[in-house]
């Protein structure tokens, strides 16, 4: 039986309840009266209403708010549930965990953009921007976000309410030790990235700064979207009372990002399992 008729059932059983105590008639001449078969008014559903995994699902939705029903279902597989994504989304419904996201308008006149080509391996292609956000008592502070464009890791999250084309460097030379440099680092045109410290590190890196056009923030399209990942799931969901927590909590949800979030674009995989698949070397 389908959900919706089962729901068309339970409803019949209480409309022929109220007959019986309205009229006191048998349960023979109300199921007459609204021809609804005796068997059915008697049944019982031996139907398992999965409450352990009701219970895990919600707690997944709690912790991870902005996860739709199959991000929840590979984490569900990962803890070692054997059902299928059909039943997950009927729970998800049945329990109300489902996201309302506003969509944006499209113009069907904008020009599109010639794509530059996609990374074809790590350390080819990085991305490079800023954020904003404030503590607690309102202080404004700066992030310096980092991502490799074929493995969506994130390289680097720096915290500080002032950074300069010097941190910038710092940062870098902090993830060349442990990756090496990449052939280019796709950037916008900020006085941080302009700067003659960048500049100067990466003609000696042999890295080619690519910058994009004023005023076309898709051009640089892979770091736009982790900024938004971090805005929603972890700026958005943190209160910050100073630096060093910001930076701590960043760090925290950075790793998480790399290690257990998965990822569409990557086939549902983190973006450390894709790196490792995808690059032999890293295995060892």
């Amino acid at each position: 039986m389908s959900y919706l008729g089962a729901c068309q059932s339970d409803r019949r059983r209480t409309v022929v309840k109220r007959l019986q105590h309205a009229y006191e008639i048998s349960e023979r001449r109300a199921c007459r009266a609204l021809r609804f078969p005796r068997a059915s008014h008697r049944y019982k559903s031996v139907r398992d209403e999965r409450t352990e995994l009701r219970i895990r699902l919600r707690d997944l939705a709690s912790t991870r708010v902005h996860y739709g029903y199959r991000r929840l279902h590979i984490l569900l597989l990962r803890k070692g549930w054997k059902v299928n994504h059909k039943l997950v989304y009927r729970l998800y419904v049945e329990e109300g965990l489902q996201m309302r996201r506003k969509r944006p308008r499209r113009n069907r006149s904008c020009q599109v953009r010639v794509s530059r080509p996609k990374a074809s391996r790590t350390n080819e292609s990085w991305s490079m921007d800023f954020m904003a956000d404030q503590l607690f008592d309102g202080k404004r502070f700066r992030l310096l976000t980092l991502v490799d464009n074929f493995s969506r890791e994130s390289l680097a999250i720096q915290v500080g309410t002032r950074l300069t084309g010097d941190d910038v460097v710092a940062v870098l030379d902090r993830v060349k030790e442990d990756r090496g440099c990449p052939q280019s680092i796709r950037v916008d045109n900020g006085p941080e990235f302009i700067s003659k410290s960048l500049d100067w590190w990466a003609y000696f890196n042999n890295v080619t700064l690519d910058f994009s056009r004023l005023g076309k923030p898709t051009d640089n399209a892979y770091i736009e979207s982790f900024n938004g990942r971090v805005r929603q799931e972890c700026l958005n969901q943190h209160w910050f009372l100073s630096l060093a927590d910001a930076q701590e909590q960043v760090d925290q949800w950075r790793l998480d990002y790399n290690e257990n979030r998965p990822h569409s674009s990557l086939g549902n995989q983190t973006p450390v399992e894709f790196a490792t698949k995808s690059c032999p070397a890293r295995r060892a």
